[in-house]
């Protein structure tokens, strides 16, 4: 019988981590955690962040929406209180842009860097929960409709600027669905949480990714949105609240906070069935923000937890090929 050697023309690898551009078919032995791995289809992607260019402003519950490479980071909480700041990452720095009508932390936002909805967050406490919803062409904002009901404390927000969902349940529950024009209701989330992570592509297709209850505790629950209602399915590894989502019906979920502790790391891959944990951010953190696109790599930037306020940014790389870890026995 061949050996894997005749088959593939190279030995299995003893490494101490795992490759960081491996070929599909390729094997190897990651002596760190003990494992084999091998490079297919189908598998957790082998993702690893890198170092971006840093916001000129540190801050984090952020409402950001775009890509990796073309993103807008819209207001921000800072040492000082919250403020209307924009700025817009190109890939490799960002610069500051136009600001918001209404100034405001702790909303959600989704959409394209030159088709982004901006909505709901507070202003305390002049303004303690919004109902705004603001548009971006890629130069000016402009006010549109309003939800019927103020919401914040959540990114579980998603979609685009004519097809997205607002799942909340501060301050009151209520989940409303976007058309491009104005807001209807939407049936609520089965489990009641502040700060829940959100991933999804349209009105029809999202998931809400953990939280933390009132209490307040952590809390794993996933549900899955099909348009009309939410069906729970498994859950995180990691319970964590003010984590960030990016992708569409697969994806990750990363960063986050264990309160009253300080931020994660970690980055969790969902297949559509699972989660994995995946390698983790360089630089821990809760409230911060990040998006991507089912083609495009994901970005994560600034934070906020009991260590304090950052400006760093960092991208999501995904390789070619997925890895699968195989039992040993």
């Amino acid at each position: 019988m061949a050996d894997y050697k005749n088959i593939k023309g190279f030995n299995i690898q003893y490494l101490d981590s795992d490759p960081p551009n491996p070929i599909e078919g390729q094997m190897w032995f990651n002596s760190t955690t003990q494992t084999l791995k091998g490079a297919e289809a189908g598998g957790a992607p082998l993702g690893t962040w890198s170092s971006g260019g840093n916001l000129n402003t540190a801050g984090g519950f952020f409402q950001s929406f775009g890509t990796q490479n073309a993103a807008i980071a819209a207001t921000r909480y800072t040492p000082t209180g919250q403020n209307n700041l924009v700025e817009s990452y190109n890939g490799t720095s960002w610069s500051e842009v136009t600001e918001v009508n209404t100034n405001r932390r702790e909303g959600t936002g989704f959409g394209t860097q030159t088709a982004g909805l901006m909505v709901g967050g507070r202003n305390p406490p002049s303004l303690p929960v919004s109902v705004n919803t603001e548009l971006y062409n890629g130069t000016t904002w402009t006010e549109l409709n309003d939800m019927s009901t103020g919401k914040s404390d959540n990114d579980s927000g998603w979609g685009t600027s004519s097809d997205g969902m607002y799942a909340s349940t501060y301050p009151t529950a209520s989940n409303e669905l976007w058309n491009g024009t104005s807001w209807t209701s939407a049936t609520n989330l089965s489990t009641s949480r502040q700060y829940a992570g959100g991933l999804g592509l349209s009105s029809i297709v999202g998931l809400t990714v953990g939280g933390t209850n009132p209490t307040p505790t952590n809390v794993p629950q996933v549900e899955s949105w099909n348009g009309t209602s939410w069906t729970e399915v498994t859950e995180l590894n990691t319970p964590r609240y003010g984590s960030v989502g990016s992708f569409g019906s697969t994806g990750i979920v990363f960063g986050g906070q264990n309160s009253p502790g300080p931020g994660y790391a970690n980055t969790e891959n969902w297949n559509g069935t699972t989660w994995t944990e995946l390698n983790d951010l360089a630089t821990a953190g809760s409230r911060e923000s990040g998006k991507g696109s089912p083609s495009s790599a994901a970005i994560a930037f600034g934070k906020y937890d009991p260590l304090g306020f950052s400006a760093v940014t960092e991208e999501w790389n995904i390789p070619e090929y997925l890895v699968k870890t195989f039992t040993t026995s």
